[in-house]
């Protein structure tokens, strides 16, 4: 059997928030999500301190990459995501907890979860709440 290495995140996930927070001035600064662009992808190098490939998962058509970036300031990349439509999720290992905790999602064993129509509809409610329709 081969051994698995610990991996270790090198950022903490402390809380989930409709905004960005500066954990040490406290200030707040509203976000917006857009689709990632070809000239982002510049930004967005390993050598620039990106872990992922990035690149490589924009070669996937089933899956659209955002980005998240501080309104006004489109220039500086916050966080990305990358979704694809599934009836289930994929999870790192590591967020597996943070996951059940934060989202209310449900462990289908291995890296498998999801989040039932009740977890959605409390996650709708409390991130968009505000929105009309």
């Amino acid at each position: 059997m081969k051994k698995q290495n610990k991996i270790e995140l090198d950022f903490e996930v402390d809380e989930l928030t409709n905004s960005i927070r500066n954990v040490i001035s406290g200030d707040n600064f509203q976000t917006d999500i857009t689709r990632i662009t070809k000239l982002d992808l510049k930004s967005i190098t390993k050598k620039s301190g990106w872990l992922f490939d990035w690149k490589l998962e924009l070669k996937y058509p089933e899956r659209d990459v955002y980005k998240l970036t501080i309104v006004n300031n489109q220039s500086i990349i916050q966080g990305l995501i990358s979704l694809e439509v599934k009836s289930a999720f994929i999870s790192k290992t590591q967020l597996i907890d943070h996951y059940i905790e934060s989202l209310g999602a449900t462990h289908f064993g291995g890296r498998l979860m999801i989040i039932d129509n009740n977890a959605a509809l409390k996650l709708m409610n409390r991130y968009f709440s505000n929105l009309t329709l």
